[in-house]
């Protein structure tokens, strides 16, 4: 009996299905595009690169697209369009990031 089902290799598969996810399907802001931050921000994003397991949700949900990420690589945050809203840090797994009043 012939198999139905192709076996496949989650790894390769996930990242492919990630990459077709975010470049057909998901629809993102461009960057900035409700523009620099400027001196307004209450709060800023400090990410513990330590911490991190590169999983790229908060890369996924910043309302912003200020977050710049790769499969299996730290995220990076562009403070200068960063409103502060603290989204990031609240679906990261790991507690990663971390909200911090600007200025300290």
């Amino acid at each position: 009996m012939e198999a139905r089902y192709k076996i496949l290799d989650i790894d390769l598969e996930g990242i492919e299905d990630i990459r077709r996810f975010r470049e057909k399907l998901l629809s993102r802001p461009d960057k900035g595009s409700a523009g620099k931050t400027g001196t307004w921000r209450l709060y800023k994003p400090i990410l513990y690169i330590d911490k991190c397991t590169r999983c790229g949700l908060c890369w996924l949900y910043c309302p912003d697209n200020v977050i710049s990420w790769r499969q299996r690589e730290i995220p990076e945050i562009d403070m200068e369009f960063c409103k502060g809203c603290g989204i990031c840090g609240d679906v990261c797994p790991v507690d990663a990031i971390e909200m911090v009043l600007e200025g300290e």
